[in-house]
């Protein structure tokens, strides 16, 4: 049976999930009257939403740092204080300035969440539930992204200033993620990883004490073949790691996730919704999000995840030419496009969704997972600023067919990829796992 300290650290550590999800998708609702409120021109409003992308590509690029440096709770530590700065200082902005800034400083704390939080529980899980704790970072995501979506619904009729409420209400999760990190220990593999061996022994004598002494064996022995954190992720022996991470990353993103995302009432209201009905419509797809992110979370260690990523990969093909052959023959009547773009989600949800973090956070080893993740990290947000950046131009001069069959030819290419090239991880150790992809 899972310790229940360890899933307490976990579930405490996926807080920053829901932060991040919740900060991801509240701009959707508060968007319009952003733009119309500063007079934004095209340009300016897709810089405005766009900027906490830019934010989570630096957080994302250099959050392996102070993970390395300062260690993997510290970081989690200063991510919450990011998220809280931000909520407050977005909802009271009184300039356009001043509303960048701090959606800016948001984007830091999700981007080196990305990288701290998925990093800290893998390195924490027994072997057999690691899927599923990962997991949960990813299902915090989704979870934030309902309870967003929800939010805005709710505060939408509440006045012109109802967008400040909808940003600042994240200010809440916020402290309660870090006041529940002050009860969380160090990663073990960390304190071991910086000669701290008393300390390290001890946390992992809390997750199990039968396999402690074996465990600390094994991650030292693993940790001096690659010179205790002095080599770097770009050298020659993590080049495949590497690779994988890269590849996943960029096909997580080019699937059209954060488009639909953060411009889902925009692209209902595109088949003729109406503004409250659309809002409603991104409700939904934060719930087919959120079950179908649980279901994939819960059998990822038993079906695997590369199972998971084949069956994805084929229903996000399905989906994304359904709803691009709808634009292109205009069928907008009824529901179609937002039943189809719901069955999308589940299928994201389900695949790409469940697995991201998990996979990332077990392929690299202990003396450069903090590079590697933040490799794999900053490759994911890369590309969804991009995405996020150029959608309304593409979707306004090329159209909706265009548009999601480009999403649909990149899933057909990531079946290629998962088919070939991506190795299944369930059921190894960490230091299993590098022995496979790590060239000595």
């Amino acid at each position: 049976m899972l310790h229940r300290k360890v899933l307490f650290w976990s579930l405490t550590t996926a807080l920053g999930g829901f932060l991040f999800g919740f900060d991801t998708a509240v701009i959707s609702g508060a968007e319009k009257a952003i733009q119309e409120l500063w007079n934004l021109s095209a340009v300016a409003h897709g810089f405005t939403i766009s900027i906490a992308l830019i934010g989570t590509v630096l957080g994302a690029v250099f959050g392996g740092i102070p993970s390395d440096r300062l260690g993997r709770r510290q970081t989690l530590i200063w991510i919450a204080v990011l998220y809280l700065a931000s909520a407050v200082g977005a909802a009271l902005a009184p300039g356009w300035a001043l509303f960048l800034l701090f959606r800016f400083l948001g984007g830091l704390g999700v981007g080196a969440s990305s990288v701290t939080a998925p990093l800290y529980i893998s390195e924490i899980s027994p072997v057999n539930s690691r899927g599923r704790l990962v997991g949960l970072f990813q299902f915090n995501i989704v979870l934030g992204i309902l309870v967003a979506y929800l939010s805005n619904y709710l505060l939408a009729g509440l006045g012109e200033h109802s967008w400040r409420l909808m940003l600042g209400v994240q200010a809440v999760p916020a402290v309660v993620f870090l006041l529940l990190l002050l009860k969380v220990p160090e990663s073990p593999r960390w304190l071991l990883l910086h000669g701290r061996v008393d300390e390290g022994g001890q946390v992992l004598r809390l997750i199990n004490p039968d396999t402690a002494a074996a465990d600390v064996t094994a991650i030292l022995t693993a940790q001096a073949l690659h010179g205790a954190g002095r080599e770097s992720v770009w050298s020659a022996p993590y080049r495949t790691p590497l690779l994988l991470a890269m590849a996943f990353a960029f096909f997580n993103q080019v699937s059209g996730i954060n488009a639909i995302i953060y411009y889902a009432p925009r692209i209902f209201e595109m088949t003729g919704l109406g503004q409250s009905t659309a809002l409603l419509s991104s409700a939904g797809i934060g719930l087919v999000n959120f079950i179908f992110t649980l279901l994939g979370v819960n059998v990822i260690d038993r079906f695997g995840r590369r199972t998971l990523m084949l069956v994805g990969s084929v229903g996000l093909i399905a989906t994304l030419g359904l709803v691009s052959r709808a634009f292109y023959l205009e069928q907008f009547g009824g529901a179609l496009v937002p039943v189809l773009l719901f069955v999308y989600i589940a299928f994201f949800a389900f695949s790409q969704g469940a697995v991201i973090w998990v996979f990332i956070s077990e392929i690299f080893p202990n003396a450069v997972r903090a590079q590697g993740q933040a490799v794999g990290s900053s490759t994911h947000w890369v590309m969804a600023t991009a995405i996020a950046f150029t959608f309304p131009w593409f979707a306004e001069h090329l159209g909706g067919g265009h548009t999601f069959a480009f999403f649909a030819a990149m899933m057909g290419l990531q079946l290629l990829f998962v088919w070939r090239f991506m190795p299944e991880t369930k059921g190894t150790s960490l230091e299993q796992v590098e022995r496979t992809l790590v060239v000595h």
